[in-house]
């Protein structure tokens, strides 16, 4: 079997898609399949370590249908994994046609992506029936999840019982690229608590780190200001509160029952943070462009605070979040592609 991954990476639309493909590809490579990407990766140095460093073929990307089957061709490949806002469905109608299968990940509209396999892997996401090509299939809901197996190592075997800290552990982190430089406004929420506490905050670019070194943390604060790391998940584990965007990362957090507090980014994140929120799985901090204004921000401030003081408050998100990603979502959507087949 030969499976090629048709994604991109970039400074605007950022590593999420990326990132849940790798997941899905280390589970099929696990299981003696080859995985090609046929990736656009906007000149990300870490985006393409991430396929590098797994042994993953990174070759460049098709930009039309003709191109993209012509690579299909060219590779030998038997299906095509399609995970893109951007492209156009013309280019998964063009593998269909040459008679291989497409899975494609989608988040809510199907977009017109004609596909054998469609993954949505959002909360809630079981609850909608959208039409599907004739003889199609959907996976729907947080059990079909993609996550990295730096994640899924790293989840306990039972809901984590947060520490009583006297300076709780803070981690904040916005995708790779943090395209809207939520870093900076967040670590300025966290000093505004006044609540004595260590916050190791990933900064995605120089302009972000000096910035966040320009910060002046309250007594008992101390702010670590990191690059992207491969770490990331380890850092994660031993946090007692992470700060983060409700995209794509927010599985990993509570696949490792982690408290949370999420900031709603962009627009297509309303629903997946209004869920998550609503749910009880994670705490939430608002809208960004809000949370820049001193007097918009002080509820969010609020959240963090409690969060902070309150191991009983953080127990309650772990236990929640804990139970809602199991992290077997590759193993059940390999099943599919593979049957598929």
């Amino acid at each position: 079997m030969r499976i090629g991954v048709r994604c991109d990476a970039g400074a605007r639309t950022g590593v999420g898609h990326l990132v849940r493909c790798v997941g899905l590809a280390e589970e099929l490579t696990s299981r003696g399949v080859a995985v090609h990407f046929l990736s656009d990766l906007g000149g990300l140095d870490w985006a393409a370590q991430q396929l590098l460093s797994r042994g993953l073929p990174w070759h460049s990307a098709p930009y039309d249908p003709a191109g993209l089957v012509a690579a299909a061709d060219r590779l030998e490949l038997d299906a095509v994994v399609v995970d893109s806002y951007e492209l156009p469905p013309a280019h998964a109608a063009a593998v269909r046609a040459s008679g291989r299968t497409v899975l494609a990940i989608v988040d809510g509209d199907l977009r017109g992506m004609p596909a054998d396999v469609y993954v949505d892997q959002n909360l809630d996401a079981d609850l909608a029936a959208p039409e599907l090509p004739a003889d199609a299939i959907r996976l729907a809901g947080l059990d079909y999840a993609l996550l990295r197996q730096a994640i899924r190592r790293l989840r306990p075997p039972s809901p984590p019982v947060p520490r009583a800290a006297e300076a709780p552990r803070v981690v904040a982190f916005f995708g790779g690229t943090d395209a809207y430089r939520a870093a900076p406004v967040v670590a300025r929420l966290l000093i505004r608590t006044g609540i004595d506490c260590t916050a190791t905050v990933v900064a995605a670019n120089p302009g972000l780190r000096a910035e966040l070194l320009a910060l002046e943390p309250g007594a008992g604060q101390r702010l670590d200001i990191i690059e992207p790391t491969d770490d990331l998940p380890k850092l994660l584990a031993d946090a007692d509160v992470v700060i983060s965007a409700s995209g794509t990362s927010t599985w990993e957090l509570l696949c490792l029952g982690l408290p949370a507090a999420l900031v709603r980014v962009v627009d297509n994140q309303i629903i997946g943070y209004a869920r998550t929120t609503a749910r009880g799985l994670a705490a939430g901090l608002g809208h960004l462009p809000a949370l820049r204004e001193p007097k918009d921000a002080a509820a969010a401030v609020d959240v963090l605070r409690r969060l902070l003081v309150s191991p009983p408050a953080r127990a309650a998100l772990a236990a929640k979040a804990w139970a809602a990603v199991d992290g077997q979502g590759c193993s059940r959507v390999a099943d599919a592609l593979l049957k598929n087949e």
